[in-house]
């Protein structure tokens, strides 16, 4: 069985948007905003959507930065996931974890802290990758906030 997930590696003045996840079952850690595409939506219809609701961030795309793979043991078969990154700026440092997802705390960070607070390897590498292009397109003078 094979999951579509979208999300984003939100920035706002250089820092990172990162989620706590409290939920022992799924491991409680911080991560970035993600979560499944919906039928018929289009994976960047699905990022801002899902950071939105997941954050509450108002955020908007500027470039994709690829996708990761990974599988785990559901209920009774392994599932295959695949997430689609894109590198996102937000519009403000507004920040409201939904607790309905178990998420108990959000908030931006610099890129180091958020290096070493990500839960999952994966997740480090697109953050890596999102500043890599961040810092291309601010010397550039391509990069705008709003």
């Amino acid at each position: 069985m094979g999951i579509i997930s979208c999300g984003g590696v939100v920035l706002f003045r250089g820092k990172v948007l990162l989620l706590y996840r409290n939920r022992q079952e799924n491991g409680a850690g911080w991560v970035l905003p993600k979560g499944k595409q919906e039928h018929n939506e289009s994976y960047e219809h699905a990022a801002v959507r899902e950071v939105e609701e997941e954050t509450g961030a108002k955020a908007r795309i500027i470039k994709h930065l690829g996708k990761t793979q990974y599988s785990f043991q559901g209920a009774d078969t392994m599932i295959s996931k695949t997430v689609h990154w894109y590198l996102m700026a937000a519009e403000s440092f507004y920040s409201k974890p939904q607790a309905e997802e178990f998420f108990s705390d959000a908030g931006f960070y610099k890129k180091h802290e958020a290096y070493h607070l990500l839960k999952y390897h994966n997740e480090r590498e697109m953050l890596c990758r999102a500043f890599e292009e961040y810092d291309r397109l601010r010397q550039s003078r391509k990069w705008r906030q709003k």
